[in-house]
């Protein structure tokens, strides 16, 4: 079993492709060789073709990862964002294999499960943390519900019918209000995400700050804002408007009464990330976004 052993990985898998299920095949494979125990989730183990020697563990828990180096997580955005859950709980850093189409979070393609295992193998990989936000929602001076994003909080209108009626404020003053399909409320991490979809910038992963991106906005002042990593965000729901939602990263969701007020501040506890090598971000985007840079001669020597 691998508790037995000197070194224990944890590996997550979307387990509804294909792609995945060869790809967790060939990683076990190739960690169990090197005398590394893999640790897999039962329910999950039940798709995926596995020797023995994989240990399964029942409940899906921070304690899963007791003892475990490492969280290999195959498969897309969502499959990754799982896996930050995970990660973000345990303080084990989490190495992402996109197997979907952009993959942000991930450090390696499909393509490269050989050099990941190899990495894995002779600890070739360094550690970077990964800011987060917490997200409190209050009513009436009361405090109804709490969260976390790595990428983004987005308070959104519930319903295609109405807008979704707001009032903006950074650091305890008020900004501006309007109509608007919805706010996100983001992290550098997340500016690649839904905050760029909406619009907003791409900040880099070094950078420490948060991101305010309204979406659809009916007002000639509803530009992107970008803020101090130490600042307060909040979102004030009109309390006349029909009920909007909170989502957070995409997978959890509450549902905002009239009235609620949603604050972002920067998260206590952040998300390790297992780093493969030191390619710099912009060329991560180039790649990432296919951007076109034919015709680049670079600085002159």
């Amino acid at each position: 079993m691998s508790q037995n052993r000197a070194r224990t990985v944890f590996l997550l898998a979307h387990t509804g492709r294909p792609a995945a299920i060869r790809s967790a095949e060939l990683v076990v494979k190739g960690l169990l060789r090197s005398d590394i125990g893999v640790r897999v989730l039962e329910y999950e183990a039940a798709d995926l073709p596995l020797p023995p020697e994989v240990e399964l563990v029942k409940e899906a828990t921070p304690q899963c990862l007791e003892g475990c180096e490492l969280l290999i997580v195959l498969g897309g955005d969502g499959t990754l964002l799982r896996g930050a859950e995970f990660a973000r709980a345990s303080g084990v850093p989490m190495l992402g294999v996109n197997l979907g189409s952009v993959g942000f979070l991930a450090e390696a393609e499909r393509d490269d499960l050989d050099k990941v295992v190899d990495r894995v193998v002779t600890k070739a990989y360094e550690v970077e943390e990964r800011m987060t936000v917490d997200v409190v929602v209050h009513r009436n001076g009361d405090i109804v519900h709490t969260d976390w994003a790595l990428n983004e909080a987005a308070v959104q209108k519930a319903g295609a019918e109405k807008l979704l009626e707001v009032v903006l404020e950074i650091d305890g003053r008020p900004v501006t209000g309007f109509g608007c399909d919805g706010i996100v409320l983001s992290t550098p991490t997340g500016s690649t995400a839904y905050a760029f979809s909406a619009g907003g910038p791409v900040v880099w992963p070094e950078v420490e700050a948060l991101l305010m991106v309204p979406i659809s906005a009916h007002a000639l002042f509803a530009k992107p804002l970008v803020t101090s990593p130490n600042s307060v965000l909040a979102v004030e729901l009109l309390p006349h408007i029909p009920p909007g939602v909170l989502w957070c990263d995409g997978r959890r969701t509450f549902e905002l009464p009239p009235g609620a007020r949603v604050e972002v501040r920067r998260g206590a506890v952040p998300v390790r990330l297992a780093r493969l090598h030191h390619a710099s971000f912009t060329d991560r985007l180039v790649a990432k976004f296919a951007l076109p840079v034919s015709g680049w001669r670079g600085a002159p020597h």
